[in-house]
């Protein structure tokens, strides 16, 4: 449940930064407000349990990768060099869950 938290904040974070481009509407910029706000409680919320460090890596590269991979399916430009050092940071995005002690959190070793 805990991770589950970082990874919906994640796929809110590729959902408003990606919106940010096209956002044109006071309609559109009050959702992509409230995507950004409702991403960013879900983060601080999982930090009640999960490691500041771990948590943040994982968001930042759901958001990341999810943003990129958006970019490439709304027609952005992409080469097999981007592609590839996208595979090197989501290899340690998934390094930093694995070995992420999650007792760290609460002070305990």
């Amino acid at each position: 449940m805990k991770w589950l938290l970082v990874v919906i904040a994640g796929i809110l974070e590729v959902l408003w930064a990606s919106s940010l481009k096209y956002a044109t509407t006071l309609l559109e910029w009050i959702i992509t407000f409230i995507l950004i706000l409702v991403s960013f409680i879900l983060l601080i919320y999982s930090y009640k349990k999960i490691p500041v460090a771990a948590a943040y890596t994982v968001f930042v590269g759901i958001g990341t990768a999810g943003t990129y991979l958006m970019g490439i399916y709304l027609g952005e430009p992409f080469s097999i060099t981007q592609i590839i050092f996208l595979l090197i940071l989501l290899t340690g995005i998934v390094g930093m869950k694995t070995f992420t002690n999650e007792s760290e959190s609460r002070g305990e070793q």
